[in-house]
């Protein structure tokens, strides 16, 4: 066991960390008995539009499947999306997550006769009052925009494999990922079918709101995004949009794959509070941010991956952690 102590300044006693460990195991069947439920997100869905595949143990590959369609999205395409990714946050067999794309493109925006034929046709039926009009069109691009925020909100890390076109809601998507490779034929732009600044339309789905914090290049976000123009892989990786670039679509998987199986590895527990911690830290103070960690990890360092962890080391072994 590791020499590992508490002290209580006002007391002669120390107690080991292992002591607290061991007890808490002891509590954790009744609570995983209760948590581990394995849900089969792939049963939920309702429409191929999107698929769900265990590529590796822990690693699920969420694919736009509307090939035919360049992925683009439509109305139930965002909500089947969302109940995917929501299934996989509260899968405990999940650990790592893969977006991807089916066909020729990632993503090529918004199917414009499919995704938003309805909210047009509100917006040009004169018999509703103006302001319910208005309170109509905010609750469409809510539902929109929570499809995407559905992304941060998961606890499980996730990766954006991007190949081709990613265009208009296609940026949204990856912009609200955790980690974003592309292979070297990809092609960005902050537009859908037409460039939004063209029609007087600002993006609203998520990308304006969501790529300085990413990219941290305040002029180049600004050209890219009040120009529409298209940019490649280069640059996309040289101003920090996308980490990696591989060299093909089937190199993208693989590398995809290898990434969220190596993240996969680790204390999910580890894993997930890291994740929930830096994205506290990007929207917070430094000062709030090390209140966050210090208030998540009081209960977090209790757990038991800490100790599994510390023996393996010790052992020179590789560490296994349970679900959650």
């Amino acid at each position: 066991m590791p020499f590992l102590f508490f002290s209580n300044k006002n007391s002669q006693n120390s107690f080991p960390v292992t002591a607290i460990m061991l007890s808490t195991r002891r509590l954790l069947p009744s609570i995983t008995n209760f948590t581990h439920r394995s849900l089969s997100t792939t049963s939920i869905l309702k429409s191929t539009d999107i698929s769900v595949k265990e590529e590796r143990p822990h690693v699920y590959n969420v694919k736009l499947n509307r090939p035919a369609k360049l992925n683009t999205f439509t109305m139930d395409m965002w909500r089947e999306f969302k109940k995917a990714i929501d299934g996989l946050a509260e899968d405990p067999k999940c650990r790592s997550i893969i977006i991807s794309g089916e066909g020729k493109a990632f993503c090529a925006g918004i199917d414009l006769a499919a995704g938003l034929s309805n909210i047009i046709q509100v917006i040009q039926d004169d018999s509703i009052e103006i302001g319910r009009k208005g309170r109509a069109v905010r609750r469409f691009i809510g539902e929109i925009q929570d499809c995407f925020t559905a992304l941060e909100k998961c606890p499980k890390p996730i990766i954006a494999a991007v190949h081709s076109h990613c265009l208009g809601a296609g940026i949204d998507l990856i912009t609200a990922c955790d980690i974003r490779i592309a292979s070297q034929d990809a092609n960005f732009s902050i537009r859908f079918l037409f460039k939004e600044v063209h029609i007087g339309l600002a993006a609203d789905i998520g990308t304006l709101n969501r790529i300085q914090k990413v990219v941290g290049n305040d002029s180049w976000t600004r050209e890219i995004a009040l120009t529409a123009r298209d940019f490649g892989a280069d640059e996309a990786h040289r101003y920090g949009l996308i980490s990696r670039i591989c060299d093909d679509r089937q190199s993208l998987l693989e590398n995809s794959i290898e990434l969220a199986a190596r993240i996969a590895e680790k204390s999910p527990i580890a894993v997930q509070g890291t994740k929930e911690t830096l994205n506290y830290a990007r929207d917070h103070s430094t000062e709030d941010s090390l209140n966050f960690i210090k208030t998540w990890n009081m209960s977090q360092l209790l757990s038991t991956d800490l100790m599994n962890s510390a023996l393996a080391a010790m052992n020179k072994q590789k560490a296994t952690y349970e679900d959650v």
